[in-house]
Order: structure tokens, then C-alpha cells, then sequence
């Protein structure tokens, strides 16, 4: 039945709205409409007096519609319908008319204008509400178990603190080992504390937690289902070692003749065929690469018919006849095993552009590499022990050059933003240098320091005061080789001068982005996801952990790059999340959603084609879409594309919406 008696309550927003809106003339024009019984004005309808207005005069006038003329619905669409609720109104009852983005503020210099346009936006809300019908909450039942994609350190406190709640939790990290890029660094900023310190007894507690089940070197392959109800795909992927009878002792590490760049190591060093990722790896398993491992190469050649297999010969198998568990089987032992969950994290985090990518800035050359690179260079139980040395030829250098903002703050070459953490990471890298070589010469280009963290702005200061590193406050134009050195060219910005110094070793901080594989995980998650790699969030400020797919979290440098304090608080955050989402044994969801009229419908799939979310199935025997309540997030794409109208989200009609179209588009 449509609405009769609708309150309208207009929003000043302070000056927001009332500086270039006439709240009162608005008020009063919408208030000559036969179908609105009030229409009034308040400095702030978000407050509580603002909401204690609209809970009494549902009350007082038996109001059966209620429109907020304030800002975008995003904002306080929830606190206005709550308000509603609590005076006993149907909270879908309740539209918002933004008049705020959509009149005020872009039409600052035209008050007029923007006074006849929020007038419009008005009159169009309330006839989109007058057909609005009243609706309960969807309930969904939910598993109380839940997933986080990464084992970095925003993964893992994510992960221990939903366990510690009381709810199993699955970890799937693709790496052999969790711990992520924090495992690699060699101390940590402002503190110079040793991460692995810190890391490895919560990777420890990951590993023996008895509400984690951990599955590392496997890559989440499917997801299905819904918030609640998700059905998960893993794919272990092959260590042709029985993971079950390896004790990690690498006895097998010591004699495999193979070897290949290691990965832990970004290519600083060399591992065996068969190899453990790190010594404090978690867990400490031993697997094979299947690329190097001469055994391995030669049976795929054979089973490729490449070469004959010759009678008599004896294959490599060294790392086996030293195995006393008999772990090692060179089998492919891949393995699809599948879990349901309530509620997902993604916690992938993020990769560093390779100096590859930068040949102006000698990216060419083996002594220019990245900072995530010279990390391992740096740590104490790196390739080199601690002590820096050149890839090219092992000398410990003398001096070094380390360049800031390389791709960086650079649209053309790289990416348009800052990276954050860069000026961070390459002077406590520039500490690190000086306190392991005293006398070594260290030279820092960059651009801007950017300190924006506690105590790091003094750790900045640290780095010039006592310890002596050269700041230079210019663009690096070229890094080319001179000899047995590499010239690093550029100006001094504020001496306007020309700067050449010759250095042993190139230090580039290159951009970081967001893991490669974030994007399939996305596209299975149905989960947005910008250029760069970035998940993007539901809303920058109020749901920075949320993604449009309900039960789907985001936390680290997933969502951008982010530094080990902001990556914990997050991990922390989205478990809150998560804690909330499972603590019920039934799940709310937002009921505009899309309903079908199988009477009108011709069952051709263009509305499951376009549905994003895969909530749109044909009902074989009928021939008629059919909804998934569940799934369904009311986007409206399947009514857009429907030729006969016979799916539509529900208070979006396609009448509610003409009618709204064509009030904005009469001329006032």
C-alpha cells in the first residue's frame, strides 16, 4: 500500500548543506506535497538529538515513510533506518536523499541552483519510497569455521586470534614455510629489533595451535558457497617427500649434487634440488623442485619420449638413500582436499618490482638489486651472514648508494603512489651498513622522507647524527657501470647542483605491489581488486577490512602496502570480524535483493550471465531463473539485462526507478 503519511527531515550537515543549500526553503516546498505530513530541518540528523527527532515524530504523527535529506546513504542510511526501528517503523522504509555530494557540494558557487536540485533529489526519494515495500532480514545459517589466504604476519595473528577464540581456522600459505616477507628482513624499524625474534614463536603457536589446521605450500583452488557457507578448494601442491615421516634433519640437503637459485633468498644465493626453505622454517619439511631435481627432469623426459630409458643406469637418487625415515618418494604426491567455512581472510601480501624493471637505473647490472634482496644481504642468517657482499664477485664494498621512490610516485615507469615503507626500510638498511662497516661510505637519494610512524621520524634523525649517512636530496637519473664501479647520477634539489658519486653497490627501493597471485585469488573470491594488485576494501575509512562479498575480509598489504605494526592491526582487525560474524548461530543479510516472477520469465540466462556472484542458477524442468537468497548481494546487474523485466531487485523496481528519473528530470 503506498505511503501516505512520510516525514522528511533535512539536514544542515553544520555548514556542509546549509552553507550553500536553503535547508529552510527546501523544508518548506516539501512540505506543500499532500503525501508529507512533516517536513522539517536539524543541524546534525546523525546526532542524537537528530535521531531522538525522527523517533518521535514517528510516534507523534504516525508517520508510515520516512526521507533524510543528509549525505550519502553509505554513511548513516544504518543509523537512520536503526532510528526508525526503534520507533517501531519498518527499517526499509527509510530512504536517504543525498543532497549533500549531490547538490551542495558541487554546486558551492550557485546556491540557487543547488537549492532547486535538492529540492528535485527530494521529490524523486520520496516517490522511489512511496512504492518501497516493508522487509525482514534474510537468515542464514553459518559454519563456525574460517579461513585465512597468507601466512605473513598479518595472516598469522589474524589466524591465532580467531583460534584463540575458540574457532578452528584453516591457514593456507603458498610458500613452504609461513612467515612471509617479515621472515626475511634483517631487523626491523624504529626498534632494530631481529624479526625472526619476534616471528618465529608466533609461527611456533601457529604450528601448534590446537584450533589451526595448517596447510603450507598449497594455494586455495575454488571457492564456492556464501557468507556462512563457503566450500573451499585447497590444492597441496607436490613435495615428492612424505611430509608425515620428514624430520627435517637435511641429511638430504648435504649430498644433492643439484642446484637452483633459492627462492627464500630472491636469488641472492643457491639451494639444493631438495631443499628446506629456511632453518627456522615452519614447518620444517624438506620438498623437492621438481625443475632442478635431476631425477625428476630425467622421468619427465622419459614419459615425454624425449630420451629412452637405458637398462642398468642408475638414476640419482642421493637424497633418498640417505633418508633414514624414508620420506623421500619422488611421487607426485599433489592432493585437492576441500573445507567449509563461515567467513574468509585474505592476507596475501605484497611484492617488490624487480631492478630488472629499471635498466636507466642499472638494473642490468648483478650489483643493483632491491632492497627486499639486500635484506637477505643484511640478515644474519642470509647467504653472507650479515656482511653485505657484492652478487658479481663476493667483495664486501666499500661503498654503497641507495636510491628512493624508483618507480614510485611514478605513473610512467611504475606506479602513481607512494609505497610507504620505503624510506623506513632503506635507512635503517643505511644504520645497518654503517654499524657492520664502519668506514664504508653510504650515500641516500631520495625525494622526500616520508617518517609517518611512531618514533619514526627520530630514526631518521639516528641515521644522520650518529651514524653518518650521506642524505641527498635528489632525483637519480642513471646508474651506469664505470669500471669495476657503478656511477649513480642525479641532481641535488636543493643546491640545483649536478651529483656523481661511484659506488661499489646499488641499493634500488623499487615499488611494491600486490602479490602476483592476489588476482585469481580475487576473480575465485568474486572480490574487486585495482591495477596494482591492491584488494580494494567496501570503504576506505568506515570498512577498510569488508569486502562487497559478504563474509570476505581483507587485512596487511593485501589491501595496500602497509608496514609489520599498521599489518598486525589489521590481521587483528579482520579476526574481530570474523569473532563477530561466527558468534551467531545464524547469520542477518540484506534482503534488496533480486526476486523472480516465473510467470513472465523466459528462462534465456542473460540475468545469469551478468550476475557477478553467481547466484542465478535455470531451473531445468520450469525454464526460469531462480535466486540464490544467499548469494545474492542486490546489485541490480540481472534486472538491468533482463529484455522482459521479469527479475528485479526488491524496493528498485523498475517503476519506483522511472518514477524517480523522471522527477530529477522535470523542469523546475
Amino acid at each position: 500500500m503506498a505511503m501516505k503519511r512520510i516525514g522528511v527531515f533535512i539536514c544542515h550537515c553544520g555548514r556542509n548543506i546549509a552553507g550553500t543549500v536553503d535547508v529552510k526553503r527546501v523544508a518548506e516546498e516539501i512540505g506543500k506535497r499532500e503525501d508529507v505530513v512533516l517536513s522539517t530541518t536539524y543541524v546534525f540528523m546523525c546526532s542524537q538529538p537528530g535521531q531522538k527527532l525522527i523517533e518521535d515524530s514517528v510516534k507523534k504523527y504516525n508517520l508510515d515513510g520516512v526521507v533524510v535529506a543528509n549525505c550519502s546513504p553509505t554513511l548513516h542510511e544504518k543509523t537512520m533506518r536503526n532510528a526508525a526501528a526503534r520507533a517501531g517503523l519498518n527499517p526499509y522504509r527509510v530512504e536517504i536523499a543525498n543532497i549533500r555530494e549531490w547538490a551542495a557540494w558541487p554546486h558551492e558557487d550557485n546556491p540557487e541552483a543547488a537549492t532547486r536540485k535538492a529540492i528535485r533529489i527530494i521529490n524523486a526519494t520520496i516517490e522511489k519510497l512511496k512504492a518501497n515495500a516493508s522487509l525482514e532480514p534474510i537468515e542464514v545459517p553459518v559454519i563456525r569455521r574460517a579461513l585465512v589466504i597468507g601466512g605473513g604476519v598479518a595472516g598469522m595473528q589474524a589466524a591465532l586470534d580467531i583460534a584463540d577464540s575458540g574457532i578452528e581456522t584453516i591457514l593456507v600459505e603458498k610458500e613452504p614455510t609461513i612467515g612471509g616477507n617479515m621472515f626475511r628482513l634483517s631487523e626491523t624499524f624504529p626498534t632494530l629489533d631481529c624479526p625472526q625474534c619476534i616471528l618465529t614463536p608466533k609461527m611456533n603457536d601457529v604450528a601448534g595451535h590446537p584450533n589451526i589446521k595448517l596447510y603450507t605450500y598449497s594455494e586455495v583452488d575454488d571457492v564456492e558457497g556464501f557468507m556462512g557457507n563457503f566450500k573451499v578448494k585447497i590444492k597441496k601442491k607436490a613435495t615428492f617427500v612424505d611430509w608425515n615421516k620428514c624430520t627435517g634433519c637435511g641429511e638430504c640437503l648435504r649430498v644433492c649434487p643439484a642446484h637452483a637459485d633459492s627462492e627464500f633468498d630472491l636469488k641472492m644465493a643457491k639451494r639444493t634440488s631438495i631443499y628446506i626453505a629456511n632453518e627456522q622454517a615452519v614447518p620444517l619439511k624438506a620438498l623437492i623442485d621438481e625443475n632442478s631435481c635431476i631425477r625428476l627432469q630425467f622421468e619427465k623426459k622419459v614419459k615425454e619420449g624425449k630420451i629412452k630409458p637405458k637398462k642398468n643406469v642408475k638414476i640419482c637418487s642421493k637424497c633418498a638413500d640417505v633418508c633414514e625415515p624414508n620420506a623421500i618418494h619422488f611421487q607426485n604426491n599433489e592432493e585437492i582436499v576441500e573445507e567449509e567455512v563461515g567467513a574468509i581472510i585474505v592476507a596475501t601480501g605484497y611484492e617488490v618490482m624487480p631492478a630488472e624493471a629499471f635498466p636507466e637505473l642499472g638494473g642490468k647490472y648483478p650489483d643493483v638489486i632491491t632492497s627486499l634482496q639486500f635484506e637477505r644481504l643484511l640478515a644474519p642468517s642470509g647467504p653472507t651472514a650479515g656482511i653485505p657482499r657484492r652478487p658479481s664477485d663476493g667483495k664486501v664494498p666499500e661503498s654503497i648508494a641507495f636510491v628512493h621512490c624508483v618507480g614510485s610516485r611514478d605513473p610512467q615507469n611504475g606506479v602513481p603512489y607512494c609505497s610507504r615503507i620505503c624510506c623506513m626500510y632503506t635507512i635503517k638498511q643505511a644504520m645497518l651498513v654503517k654499524h657492520a662497516m664502519h668506514d664504508a661510505a653510504v650515500y641516500d637519494f631520495y625525494i622526500d622522507i616520508r617518517s609517518n610512524g611512531k618514533g619514526y621520524e627520530e630514526f631518521y634523525h639516528r641515521a644522520k647524527e650518529e651514524y653518518g649517512v650521506n642524505f641527498i636530496r635528489g632525483k637519480v637519473s642513471k646508474v651506469y657501470r664505470v669500471g669495476d664501479k657503478y656511477r649513480v647520477q642525479g641532481v641535488d634539489t636543493l643546491t640545483g647542483r649536478i651529483v656523481e658519486v661511484d659506488v661499489d653497490m646499488v641499493v634500488l627501493a623499487t615499488a611494491a605491489k600486490g602479490s602476483s597471485t592476489v588476482k585469481e585469488i580475487a576473480k575465485k573470491l568474486r572480490i574487486p581488486y585495482d591495477e596494482w594488485g591492491w584488494l580494494k576494501e567496501t570503504h576506505l575509512k568506515l570498512k577498510p577490512l569488508e569486502t562487497p562479498v559478504g563474509g570476505v575480509y581483507i587485512a596487511g598489504a593485501a589491501q595496500f602496502i602497509k608496514d609489520i605494526t599498521d599489518s598486525v592491526s589489521q590481521g587483528s582487525g579482520a579476526a574481530a570480524k570474523v569473532m563477530a560474524l561466527l558468534s551467531k548461530p545464524e547469520l542477518e543479510k540484506e534482503p534488496l535483493l533480486a526476486k523472480v516472477d516465473p510467470e513472465i520469465c523466459a528462462g534465456c540466462g542473460r540475468c545469469k550471465d551478468q550476475c557477478a556472484y553467481d547466484a542465478i542458477t535455470i531451473d531445468p524442468v520450469r525454464h526460469v531463473s531462480v535466486v540464490n537468497e544467499a548469494l545474492c548481494e542486490g546489485c541490480g546487474a540481472c534486472s538491468a539485462n533482463c529484455p522482459t523485466t521479469a527479475i528485479q531487485v526488491v524496493n528498485f523496481k523498475k517503476g519506483q526507478v522511472i518514477r524517480a528519473v523522471d522527477v530529477l528530470a522535470e523542469v523546475f
